[in-house]
């Protein structure tokens, strides 16, 4: 388990996230045979497209002769991506997370960058324990766009309109619970609720574990790092605040794919969404309301569970014929100062302390806000846990959404989801 010190991440960068799948894939202009193409492949917003494509025009200033394609479907990001790995035809550039790059690395999706560190790669100034975030079994497989960590974003307007104080860094589980039961009575609007059904959210579930001193896999690199015991609490807080009218019904919850745009908050059915810090740009730019940004619910004790993750992560595909030249891309995309101010901090506030210091004058009040929270957490944060097994992925998607939603929708007791989570999980990872 690698710690990162307060004054190593400070001097090394903050921030970074997870995306929406929305966008349309996008293309550019063909150019002859013979010159380099490459293909980038991401998630994320149409916010996040126009900035991609943004970087690649300017890179392609400096670069006449390449030809940069952009794909970012608009769902299904994770099957198409194992389709084109089996067909061996990766994107040059594909992007990944905490939780699947040690996944696609060990299944031989992604090329060892070590060979490029310092040449094609200058992201020393990065800081070692930054770049050891994308180590897996003793290479680098990755080069992290940012750090972030979790975040509970709110509609701050709802809440002022209601008259109750929105959640803080003080707020605890059964905090989040009674305030959110109070706002949606105060609210009084059908269909609309103080909470997400939470339960759902395999990351949410990995704080609450952090706060109890484990985790959602085990220390081994194999199987789940919790109990039945854990989950039966972990569903029941869940099934209770549901009950209680507290937080959204399954229908709605069900329709959250893991994207800003399909999630509750996004949606104008949820007051709060547990999600990632650098996110709360993605969700302002579609909220009317002011949104903030608070901590998750913390264990009672001081006990957040929080720790700092390279959000959002370019690797090269293994089977990329232009290897050299994708690293040359991303080591523009992270190091160039206009890049970085086109950029700004939707994927994170960049790692590069150049960047970082030049685009900091230039960002509005959402992403300062960003910032700011993410320097908050420096004395609150866990260490940072080990590579996610093989079946990370697996186990959010066909584990956890799937016994959630039959347990909410009541086809399953709490007991019997609890149980089929530890069972089903232990079978994928």
């Amino acid at each position: 388990m690698r710690s990162i010190s307060r004054r190593s991440l400070l001097r090394a960068g903050l921030a970074g996230g997870a995306g929406a799948l929305l966008a349309p894939t996008l293309h550019r202009p063909a150019v002859a045979a013979d010159a380099v193409s490459l293909r980038l492949y991401w998630w994320g917003s149409q916010d996040r497209a126009r900035r991609t494509l943004a970087v690649a025009d300017l890179y392609k200033q400096s670069h006449k002769d390449l030809a940069i394609i952009g794909d970012t479907p608009s769902e299904d990001y994770w099957p198409k991506l194992a389709t084109q790995i089996v067909a061996r035809n990766m994107p040059d550039v594909f992007q990944l997370e905490p939780s699947t790059i040690a996944d696609y690395s060990r299944r031989g999706a992604c090329a060892p960058l070590d060979l490029y560190l310092g040449k094609q790669l200058e992201i020393g100034a990065f800081g070692q324990n930054i770049v050891d975030l994308c180590r897996v079994d003793g290479k680098v497989w990755g080069v992290g766009l940012g750090l972030n960590s979790f975040a509970m974003v709110y509609d701050a307007d709802v809440f002022a309109k209601a008259g109750i104080a929105p959640p803080n860094e003080k707020t605890t589980w059964e905090d989040y619970a009674e305030l959110s039961v109070k706002l949606t009575k105060a609210v009084g609007r059908e269909g609309y609720w103080g909470a997400p059904y939470g339960g759902r959210y395999f990351y949410a579930f990995d704080v609450w574990l952090h706060q109890r001193g484990k985790g959602i896999f085990g220390n081994e690199g194999r199987g789940v790092g919790f109990t039945v015991d854990d989950a039966i609490a972990w569903y029941s807080y869940w099934e209770d605040l549901r009950k209680r009218g507290g937080c959204v019904s399954p229908d709605v919850q069900a329709l959250d794919q893991n994207l800003i745009e399909s999630n509750a908050l996004a949606l104008g059915k949820a007051a709060t969404g547990l999600v990632y810090s650098n996110q709360l740009i993605g969700y302002q730019s579609l909220s009317r309301n002011k949104l903030g940004i608070a901590t998750y619910p913390q264990k009672g004790d001081g006990a957040f569970g929080l720790y700092y993750r390279p959000a959002l992560i370019w690797s090269i595909g293994i089977s990329s014929k232009y290897k050299e030249a994708s690293a040359e891309f991303i080591n523009f995309f992270v190091n160039d100062l206009e890049a970085g101010k086109i950029l700004g901090v939707e994927r994170g506030v960049p790692l590069s302390p150049a960047v970082r210091d030049a685009i900091l004058p230039t960002l509005n009040e959402s992403e300062q806000a960003t910032v700011k929270y993410v320097s908050s957490l420096a004395g609150k944060v866990v260490p940072y846990p080990p590579p996610a097994p093989k079946g990370a992925n697996e186990f959010d998607r066909a584990v956890m959404r799937p016994v959630t939603d039959q347990l909410a929708f009541g086809k399953l007791t709490i007991a019997e989801a609890a149980r089929h989570l530890v069972d089903d999980g232990n079978r994928v990872l």
